[in-house]
């Protein structure tokens, strides 16, 4: 308790489970409008850009077939945009518009609780986007079993961490129609220049420090590795640069908009 009218707080892992679950009943209210297209869309993207595409490109990327090479990599990809739209656009719209938030806050969780629910419910979805990517892999013998299995784990991982940065973003943002420069000039730039498309050391030698700066290279090469059971030592930098990178920003999202949501 914090004072003599203070109520008593649940146990930590149910205040958390609370805000989590809170958005699992919205998100499977509609469950077949919002299930299906996780399945479809890498469908759709794998038959036009793999097979389209990678018929023309014969030698193959890192030891592996092009299609391969672009399936693994669309595992972190799909992570990374339903957690920056959940956190972004979803966290937006509950904020000012819905007002979901003030109800939550009555209820005996913290401000902190709430935004750590918020990140762990994007982890959430980049398991399950993952998971269906996976899904599709496996059906057209792209990846193979059991070594996919941890993919959805880093969909989690990347759910988690770009969860907690656009989180951070929201916190600065003042009007909905701002998240196009997050998603035009930080999202999108990653997307094509990130491994996912082709190794980064086709890119020019200048480019390389600032592609080793940005999130999503690392999330590729993890994946990629877990799908391939391919590990190399220079993973344990990534791995080490993910877990800071979600400490150190996951801190910052949850300070700044703290200070947001009890204002």
């Amino acid at each position: 308790m914090t004072g003599s009218n203070a109520r008593p707080y649940p146990p930590l892992h149910w205040r958390l489970f609370s805000v989590w679950n809170r958005h699992m009943r919205v998100y499977t209210k509609y469950l077949f409008s919002n299930g299906l297209p996780p399945f479809l869309e890498p469908l759709i993207f794998l038959a036009a850009i793999g097979l389209g595409l990678g018929k023309y490109i014969t030698e193959s990327m890192e030891g592996l077939r092009y299609i391969e090479y672009l399936g693994t990599g669309l595992l972190a990809t799909t992570a990374m945009f339903t957690a920056a739209y959940e956190c972004t656009f979803g966290t937006f719209i509950r904020l000012e518009f819905q007002k979901v938030y003030d109800g939550m806050l009555a209820a005996p969780i913290t401000a902190n609780n709430l935004i750590v629910g918020e990140i762990l419910w994007a982890g959430t979805k980049g398991l399950f986007f993952s998971f269906a990517v996976t899904c599709v892999l496996v059906a057209f013998d792209i990846v193979s079993l059991p070594y996919c299995l941890g993919a959805p784990v880093m969909g989690f991982v990347t759910g988690v961490m770009f969860g907690s940065f656009s989180l951070l973003v929201t916190s600065f943002v003042k009007t909905i129609n701002h998240f196009s420069f997050y998603f035009t000039g930080f999202i999108s730039p990653m997307f094509f220049f990130s491994g996912v498309f082709f190794p980064v050391s086709s890119l020019p030698s200048f480019l390389h420090p600032i592609v080793e700066l940005i999130p999503l290279t690392h999330c590729v090469r993890l994946v990629r590795a877990v799908c391939t059971n391919h590990y190399q030592l220079r993973l344990a930098g990534d791995l080490l640069y993910v877990i800071v990178f979600i400490v150190v920003i996951g801190l910052l999202a949850t300070r700044r908009l703290r200070k947001r949501l009890v204002s």
